[in-house]
């Protein structure tokens, strides 16, 4: 079996003397939804910025389409083909919603018209919403413009932390069905997740991390049957 399309494997790393992650590996197909959930401080958006470079590894390496990038700054992964979407200041308030998009472009020098109208396709809330600041939409809406903002730069693997974070269950469950539409298209897609339940029933690949080490790793169906796992870090 060869690599992932994507992998951070053996990574161990952390800020100042401290290790966070110890020799953890996670990794995503194309087209396919990988979710690293965990209880609190375990490693998990640690882990997602060691994979997009925001932390320096000690030990391990980080790989795209065998592609060795462990060295690569954040900006290059990007031009490289990864887009990252952090849970926090994730859009630019004062700008509009197409504002937002058009900064998503900024590597590109072709003609994005095409991307900004998947974006509107796929988030048809911000079309109506184009001319509006992003700092006047609810929290689900400000983040589809955080998605459609990194699905601007064409990315190959689209990397989440936490979509849903303070959102109501059913934003929630439209950010879900969202995502899913995304992978369709043969995106590959990595994302933190507190709603572990949830989002283990999107995807195809589950990390359990406990205090930065991997746990668990199978598919999320077998995730959810766990019984240890169920009982552990589902809530029964």
């Amino acid at each position: 079996m060869g690599d992932p399309f994507l992998i951070g494997d053996g990574m161990t790393g952390g800020y100042g003397g401290a290790d966070i992650l110890h020799d953890c590996t996670i990794g995503v197909e194309r087209g396919q939804i990988a979710v690293i959930v965990g209880p609190n401080g375990a490693g998990k958006s640690t882990a997602m910025k060691a994979v997009f470079g925001m932390l320096p590894l000690r030990e391990g390496s980080v790989r795209l389409e065998g592609r060795d990038i462990t060295d690569l700054s954040p900006q290059d992964r990007v031009a490289a083909g990864m887009g990252f979407v952090p849970q926090t200041s994730n859009v630019f308030t004062s700008m509009t919603v197409r504002e937002n998009l058009e900064m998503g472009a900024y590597l590109r020098e072709d003609d994005f018209e095409e991307t900004v109208a998947q974006v509107f396709d796929l988030f048809p809330i911000l079309a109506e919403k184009a001319r509006q600041p992003a700092g006047e939409l609810s929290g689900g809406q400000r983040q589809q413009v955080a998605v459609g903002r990194a699905l601007m730069t064409r990315p190959q693997v689209l990397m989440l932390d936490e979509p849903t974070a303070g959102v109501s269950p059913i934003v929630m469950d439209e950010l879900f069905d969202k995502i899913l539409e995304v992978a369709a298209t043969g995106i590959a897609i990595l994302m933190v997740e507190q709603n572990a339940k949830q989002a283990l029933n999107i995807a195809d690949k589950g990390f359990v991390l406990v205090q930065g080490r991997n746990r668990f790793t199978d598919t999320g169906e077998a995730l959810l049957a766990d019984p240890e796992v169920r009982r552990s870090f589902l809530g029964g």
